[in-house]
Order: structure tokens, then sequence, then C-alpha cells
């Protein structure tokens, strides 16, 4: 009774050891004899306890690997610092375990080596201005090399570059710099468009006063009047001021001038004594 009993312990033990559970999301390799046997999926896995051997359990899920800032040099020997993110995933077990003993350290030294390679192909304003350009390309030589590893890179971001505070500086002043000249063109284009149109209303102006002259030469002393007003409006803006000041008109329109403001004020005054007559009459 006693040997049976130890018999049932003995293979439920066995039975035990021999079960395997791989959780999802998750795969196994398994080894015989220090020979690569087969790979367990997720589930209830058996194996033969004593011939073979788990080696490695490893996710196949997406993974992050976090670059640390790295300090490289552009094209035109600017130091800068630069870091970023980079997604992968094992998507061949066997050859992430056999083809690299570390595959994180392996995945970390070849971004770092591939970061600073593909920023001294570049300037400065070329790193800053093709950051994604830079991350596909990246995203390729990668690729190339991890897929022998069993890896397949998903996205590379380059999160941060920093230039010395120095240039830092020096950028903010060019754009300054741009902004202010973007503002002067700006500024000089609003002030030609101004006389344009302003060119364009007085040709209309002189066309239609042109117009007038050739269809009603009466108007002729419309137009006398409309010179001498203005001479009038001139003198009176010029007086308001504090200041002391010389007015100098020219002497062949002075007379125009003074014909013009006397025959305006003879018109005004007989018109007011003809009201006020009318008004007396009544």
């Amino acid at each position: 009774m006693n040997q049976i009993i130890v018999m049932v312990l003995i293979l439920m033990g066995y039975a035990l050891s021999s079960t395997k559970m791989i959780n999802e999301g998750n795969e196994a390799l398994v080894e015989r004899f220090g020979k690569y046997r087969r790979k367990l999926k997720p589930g209830i896995n058996f194996i033969f306890p004593l011939l073979d051997q788990i080696v490695m359990e490893d996710t196949v899920r997406e993974q992050v690997l976090d670059i640390k800032p790295q300090n490289v040099i552009t094209r035109d020997n600017v130091y800068l610092e630069v870091d970023g993110v980079v997604f992968w995933k094992i998507i061949d077990m066997e050859k992430s375990f056999y083809k690299i003993d570390d595959i994180q350290t392996a995945l970390t030294n070849l971004v770092t080596v591939e970061f600073r390679a593909s920023i001294a192909e570049r300037t400065l304003e070329e790193t800053i201005a093709s950051r994604n350009e830079m991350n596909q390309a990246l995203l390729e030589i990668l690729n190339g090399t991890s897929r022998d590893w069993g890896v397949e890179i998903i996205r590379v971001d380059i999160q941060d570059i920093k230039p010395p505070q120095s240039v830092q500086e020096s950028m903010a002043e060019q754009n300054a710099a741009e902004m202010k000249k973007r503002a002067v063109i700006a500024e000089a284009e609003g002030e030609r468009q101004a006389a344009i149109k302003k060119a364009e209303a007085t040709r209309t102006s002189m066309q239609i006063i042109a117009e007038a002259l050739r269809s009603n030469p009466d108007t002729k002393d419309i137009l006398r009047y409309l010179v001498a007003q203005d001479y009038v409006d001139a003198s009176q803006k010029l007086s308001e001021s504090k200041n002391a000041k010389i007015v100098f008109m020219d002497p062949i329109k002075s007379g125009e001038v003074y014909n013009q403001i006397i025959t305006e004020e003879v018109v005004e005054e007989s018109l007011h004594g003809e009201s006020e007559n009318g008004n007396g009459a009544a």
C-alpha cells in the first residue's frame, strides 16, 4: 500500500513538473541536453523534466527603450545634447536569444551610434528642421540590423535636441531679427499698397475733373474756388499751432486766392442781407 502511495506521489510530482504555464503575450524556449528543442506558446505546455529545460521566457509585446541624453556633434561643429525613445518588439524569440547576448544593451548601443552618425551628417539648422526625416531614416537603418536579432523597431522618436546656451541665445536673436525684418517688409508693402491706392484715386479724380472741364467750361470757376478754399484751410491749420510761423504764398496765385475769398464773402453777405430783408418785409 505504501509503495502505491509513493508511486502515485511520484507520478503526480512528475506531471506537475512537466506542466508549464506560459502567460499571454509571452513565449519560452526549451532546450534538450543543451540544444534548442522547441518554442512554447501561451497556455499549458508539457515538457520532460529530466530532459528538457526552459532557458528563456520573455514578452513579445511592444517595449519601450529610453535613450538617455547623448552628446553629439553636427557637421558644422556644434555640440548638441540629444535624447529619444525607441519602440520595439521581439518577432523571433529564438534569434533574440541565440543571435545576441543582451538584446537591451545591443539595441541601446546601436541606437546611440546611429543617432550620432545621423546628426554628424547634418548641420545644426538641418538637424532641427528635419527631425521627422531623421526619425524615418533611423527607423530603416535600425531595422536593417535588428531583424537579424529577431527584433523589429516599430518607431523612433528624437525627443529633445538641446544646443549650448550660447547657441540658443544666438538662435533667439536671429529669430527676433527675422521677425523684425518680416514686420518691416510687411509695413513697407502696406505703405506701397496705400500709395498705389491713393495714386489711383488721384488719377480717377483728375480724370473726372478733366472730363467736367471739357464738358462744361463754367466749372473752371468752381475749380479756382476749390483751390482758394484749400489755401484757406491750410492757413487755418497752421494758425492752430502755438509756435510762430511764416507762410509763403505764390505771388501769381495770391491775387486769385484773394479774389476768390472776397467773392465768397460778398456772396455770403448778400445772401445774409437778402435773408434779413425778407424777414423784415415779412
